[in-house]
C-alpha cells in the first residue's frame, strides 16, 4: 500500500499551518518554498482540505490560509479522508455489495481488519501530535520568531549554515 503524493504533501501542508498557526494567515507560496513543493500543486491540494472544513482562507493583502480548528482537534484520519476519500484499502470493505463474494470471502475480513487498524492509528494522532514530533526531530526550526523570507531564510538555507 502506498499513499498518494497528494496525501503526503497535504499532511506536510497541514503540519506547516499547525506549526505556524500563531503567525496568522500563511501564503501558499511560503509553504511551497518551505516544504519544497510546487505552489501550483499545493493550490490543488488545498481545495479538498477547505471543502472538508480543515482549512480557512482569506483573500487580500493580509490573506492566506490557516487551520479551521485547533491542531489538537484535527486528526490525521480527517486529513487522509479529505485527500484520499477514506482509509479503506479495498472497495468491498466500504461497500459489501460491490462484490458478490463479500459474504464468504476471508480476504475481505483481512482487509476489514487492516483498514480499521489504519483508521484507528490515524484517528488517534492529531496535527498537534505531529507538530510535537516535528519539533522533537528539530524540524521545528521554522518555529523561530523570524518570519519566512526574512534574513533567517528558508529551512533549506538554515540547514546549510
Amino acid at each position: 500500500m502506498k499513499l498518494s503524493t497528494r496525501t503526503r504533501y497535504g499532511v506536510r501542508l497541514m503540519l506547516d499551518l499547525a506549526i505556524n498557526r500563531d503567525r496568522g494567515q500563511i501564503f501558499l507560496k511560503n509553504i511551497a518554498r518551505e516544504e519544497d513543493i510546487s505552489e501550483k500543486y499545493l493550490s490543488l491540494i488545498i481545495i479538498p482540505l477547505k471543502r472538508a472544513g480543515l482549512v480557512n482562507s482569506t483573500r487580500g493583502a493580509r490573506g492566506g490560509y490557516s487551520l479551521a480548528r485547533d491542531p489538537a482537534k484535527i486528526t490525521l484520519e480527517e486529513i487522509v479522508a479529505a485527500l484520499e476519500g477514506g482509509t479503506c484499502l479495498v472497495d468491498c470493505v466500504k461497500n459489501s455489495s460491490s462484490c458478490p463474494r463479500s459474504g464468504r470471502c476471508a480476504s475481505r475480513d483481512l482487509w476489514t481488519i487492516v483498514s480499521r487498524s489504519i483508521s484507528h492509528a490515524l484517528g488517534s494522532l492529531t496535527l498537534e501530535d505531529l507538530a510535537k514530533m516535528s519539533r522533537e526531530k528539530g524540524d521545528g526550526a521554522k518555529d523561530a520568531p523570524a518570519l519566512r523570507g526574512s534574513a533567517a531564510g528558508t529551512r533549506k538555507e538554515r540547514q546549510k549554515e
